[in-house]
């Protein structure tokens, strides 16, 4: 295992490491390292973790507005049908227009 005290920044030469990144296992300055979730980061490393999951992401919330639009799409399709299925049942006196014939519209 390596002394921190006698390392040197990666990107600093002159200067003294401060800490050593867990990912990349290179030591760094105290401007070269950051802290993001009580852990100890590069930038490298940090911008690598940050971009990973926004992708992940962002291909599950494509899928998930594609299932989104078939299933409305499925459910308006379904919802026509019923009304379409309904119509079709109706007695055909009614489509005549038996039914609306009424005797007080009628003038004597």
């Amino acid at each position: 295992m390596h002394n921190l005290a006698q390392q040197r920044c990666f990107n600093h030469a002159a200067r003294e490491a401060a800490a050593r990144c867990p990912e990349c296992k290179r030591f760094f300055c105290r401007e070269c390292i950051t802290e993001h979730e009580d852990r100890v980061l590069c930038a490298a490393c940090l911008k690598t973790l940050a971009i990973a999951p926004f992708t992940k992401q962002h291909v599950f919330a494509g899928l998930a507005r594609f299932a989104q639009c078939a299933v409305g799409i499925l459910i308006a399709w379904f919802f026509f049908f019923l009304i379409g299925e309904s119509l079709s049942r109706l007695p055909d006196s009614f489509h005549e227009g038996a039914l609306w014939k009424v005797p007080w519209t009628e003038h004597q």
